[in-house]
């Protein structure tokens, strides 16, 4: 049976990544309106991403008994002005989604929730691969953004991207 406060973290989370979802669709859609759809195709797919994780959590949620409490999600209130901006903000939420995580495996440790924590690992690596990807975005438009056809190129390089489901086991 899970810890009352690792099931808490752990519903809340469920919530935090279809907020994920919603966030990076407003993303695309801002890319999209830009008429840069390789972008917009990158947003869509972390989105389709962030809600595989939300119900890799529901599933472990339910696989362990445990209550699963749906809340209501957030609208994005992200001031989307610029393409750097979208970059950055991106960066700015896989940071605190990090963050998260990292509370989540600390209440586990805490009580000695292995399984959880084993659980977690996955996420502890996908969150590593989030922030490099957010990173490697920002510096290529550093390099290539005031350039219009760099950006074609580098927009033909993001269009190219498929979705892959996750992997993990429950």
């Amino acid at each position: 049976m899970l810890n009352e406060k690792v099931t808490a973290l752990l519903n809340e989370q469920v919530n935090k990544e279809f907020y994920s979802a919603y966030l990076y669709l407003d993303f695309s859609n801002y890319f999209e309106a830009r008429g840069l759809d390789g972008f917009a195709n990158w947003y869509k797919i972390q989105a389709q991403e962030e809600r595989d994780h939300a119900m890799l959590f529901y599933q472990y949620l339910q696989n362990n008994n445990a209550k699963v409490t749906l809340e209501a999600i957030a609208k994005p209130d992200k001031v989307l002005d610029s393409d750097m901006a979208v970059l950055q903000a991106g960066l700015e939420h896989e940071l605190y989604v990090t963050g998260l995580i990292n509370d989540i495996y600390a209440a586990a440790h805490e009580v000695k929730d292995f399984r959880t924590m084993q659980f977690l690992d996955w996420f502890v690596k996908e969150q590593g691969e989030e922030e490099e990807n957010a990173n490697d975005l920002i510096s290529k438009m550093e390099l290539f953004g005031s350039d219009p056809k760099s950006l074609y190129m580098l927009n033909s390089e993001l269009a190219a991207r498929v979705y892959n489901a996750p992997s993990l086991v429950l």
